[in-house]
């Protein structure tokens, strides 16, 4: 009796496949490392995205693909099977190549492998402008939110927010300001006392040194000045640039400014040289914190196989994932998400689900 051939699914999302599917099509390399089995083998692990999500991939030694030229950050080629490895999706490589342009003709497209924010990036642009235009006050604080978009607009509108953990696609950091604002103009209208212009013009600075420390979608990893000074120190860089540049900029706004830059991570552990010591700096910390956190909870969501409990190694603890708020939590767990603390998986090498080093 003849078995029924299986046949490769082409070109189609990542978030879709399903173990045991046979995959091939073009992806984007976030990261590739040479490694040895147990038996001294070499083999390749590696992790492939595309706008859709990313997976695990490796490449045994026994895969035409150790022979192959291709580096992180590269779009190729690739053909293998969906696999469960520890319930969670692996990609198994039969054959993985650098793309060419001869490759367009089978639908090799850039823009289709690189992750991106679902929202509208025009939508989430006139909203940010909208913003700008009805929050701020002072005619100076808005010329310097004006010529700051000037300056960095077209950067903003595309970059990443972050390496990874929260916001790290292309369009990120206008999603992650935009959803800031939004909730700071409402913190602002609870909370009478804050200077609404300082919490307004700190979400736009506050992560914009990322600019500078982070590369440009796809690479987005970490340049020589993001490492050597980080980006809470460049966005502050830039904002006295900025303010130098206008004539007569109000010294105390500029100084009140850099304190919001400088402490927006709340603490010293956390990267700021600074703790917030002002209304409007705790206002900011929070604000970031709570967008970037509800992030890493949607992103662990989109990429888990049902409700459960998932480890959120960023936020250092279980936290439930469920379709809505009445979803049991005491219910059996479907195949493929983690257990509680209180009920251990058999293998508890490591922690369970995505790995996150940062909230930031």
């Amino acid at each position: 009796m003849l078995l029924p051939m299986t046949v490769a699914l082409r070109s189609t999302p990542i978030a879709t496949w399903q173990a045991g599917d046979a995959v091939q099509g073009f992806a984007l390399v976030r990261r590739r490392e040479l490694r040895q089995d147990k038996a001294g083998r070499s083999y390749l692990d590696l992790e492939l995205a595309d706008a859709s999500g990313s997976i695990a991939a490796k490449a045994w030694s026994d895969s035409s693909a150790l022979t192959q030229e291709f580096a992180a950050h590269d779009f190729v080629k690739f053909r293998g099977q969906v696999q469960s490895y520890k319930e969670q999706l692996q990609l198994k490589l039969d054959n993985c190549r650098r793309a060419t342009e001869a490759d367009r003709a089978e639908g090799f497209d850039e823009a289709r492998l690189v992750p991106t924010t679902k929202e509208d990036l025009d939508g989430l642009w006139r909203r940010l402008e909208e913003l700008l235009d009805t929050q701020l006050e002072r005619p100076v604080a808005r010329r310097l939110a004006a010529e700051t978009l000037e300056r960095h607009g077209a950067a903003l509108r595309v970059h990443p927010a972050a390496k990874a953990i929260h916001h790290a696609f292309l369009g990120g950091l206008l999603e992650h300001v935009v959803s800031m604002l939004g909730l700071a103009v409402r913190i602002c209208d609870h909370y009478a006392e804050l200077d609404r212009d300082l919490v307004v013009l700190g979400v736009l600075f506050h992560d914009l040194g990322k600019l500078e420390e982070l590369g440009a979608m796809p690479v987005n990893d970490y340049t020589p000045v993001g490492r050597l000074v980080g980006h809470i120190s460049l966005g502050r860089d830039l904002l006295r640039e900025r303010a130098a540049a206008i004539e007569g900029f109000p010294d105390e706004l500029r100084l009140q400014l850099e304190h919001l830059i400088l402490s927006h991570q709340g603490r010293k552990e956390f990267g700021s040289p600074v703790e917030p010591m002002t209304p409007e700096a705790i206002a900011l910390h929070m604000i970031d914190d709570l967008d970037s956190k509800l992030a890493v909870l949607r992103g662990l969501k989109d990429n888990a196989p049902g409700p459960g409990f998932v480890w959120a190694r960023s936020l250092d603890r279980f936290v439930w994932l469920a379709e809505d708020a009445t979803t049991d939590p005491g219910a059996e767990l479907p195949a493929g998400v983690a257990a509680p603390p209180d009920a251990p998986a058999e293998d508890e090498a490591e922690p369970p689900a995505t790995e996150q080093k940062s909230i930031w």
